[in-house]
């Protein structure tokens, strides 16, 4: 099968994701058992078994495109890819996830020559949903992890769009867990009015939907942890930047997947204008 409408791949991922979540949900009222991958950074059962979901979908849907997902990766299974794949992160926000925070997100990323074409970003506990359903068209809704299957057509969607800065000041959003002296530095050249903390790719969407101006990260990132999330915030007007101003780009076999820093923008345009 082919995807050049957003809505369609939309509703053949939407039960998988919901599935994910699902999961999700079940694992996070238990002590879930954390185990560590050579990183460092956490993993639990609900990865895995979200990632599991969220494989076998694409398969069945999408057999002829090559899948990276996050847990495969991290055990050497990466496939080779081509101009089109797809980017997965099952859970993002594995240490919110633990730490009982409802900040962690399903996420599935569709890459076509370089750029983040298609997105859905899930957070199963606050049960918000956001789809990419045109390139310059996002949605949000609800989606309860334990309701019906569903369709699209079947939940109340409203369209987000990234807002303008005001004079006043910026509202940014930084990662909850990897705040770095870099990226402080970087917060400090702008006048800002909010500072808020934030995990998963949920940090792109609050800028997709207006409620954020800034999102810069100056630490390590993988494709599959800003792909969905730069898709979202693309299709609502923004932008995601390498420091040296070019878009962020998917596909990096020869960084093994690693991203350079980058600052999402909800307007590129404010940068000079909001410089202290």
């Amino acid at each position: 099968m082919t995807f050049n409408k957003h809505h369609e791949l939309a509703n053949e991922l939407l039960s998988a994701v919901q599935a994910a979540g699902r999961i999700e949900m079940e694992f996070y009222d238990q002590n879930v058992e954390v185990a560590f991958k050579t990183d460092n950074s956490p993993v639990t059962a609900a990865d895995q078994a979200a990632e599991t979901i969220l494989l076998e979908r694409l398969a069945n849907i999408a057999p002829q495109i090559p899948v990276i997902a996050e847990e495969a990766a991290s055990h050497g299974i990466i496939p080779d890819i081509g101009e089109r794949f797809f980017l997965v992160d099952p859970l993002d926000g594995t240490k919110e996830f633990i730490n009982k925070s409802h900040e962690f997100t399903v996420n599935i990323a569709l890459i076509d020559k370089a750029e983040p074409v298609f997105g859905m970003v899930y957070a199963p506990a606050t049960k918000d949903l956001y789809v990419t359903l045109a390139p310059d068209k996002v949605i949000a809704t609800q989606l309860d992890p334990f309701g019906p299957k569903t369709t699209l057509s079947d939940l109340d969607m409203t369209r987000v769009t990234t807002s303008t800065s005001p004079e006043n000041g910026l509202a940014v959003v930084a990662s909850k867990s990897h705040m770095t002296k870099e990226t402080k530095a970087f917060i400090a050249q702008y006048k800002v009015r909010n500072l808020q903390s934030a995990g998963s790719s949920l940090k792109f969407c609050l800028l997709a939907r207006g409620d954020a101006d800034l999102y810069p990260r100056f630490g390590p990132t993988m494709e599959w942890d800003t792909a969905v999330g730069d898709a979202v915030l693309r299709a609502a007007g923004g932008q995601v930047l390498t420091v040296d101003g070019k878009p962020l780009t998917y596909g990096k076999v020869d960084k093994n997947y690693l991203n350079p820093f980058f600052i999402a923008w909800a307007d590129a345009d404010i940068a000079d204008r909001q410089l202290v």
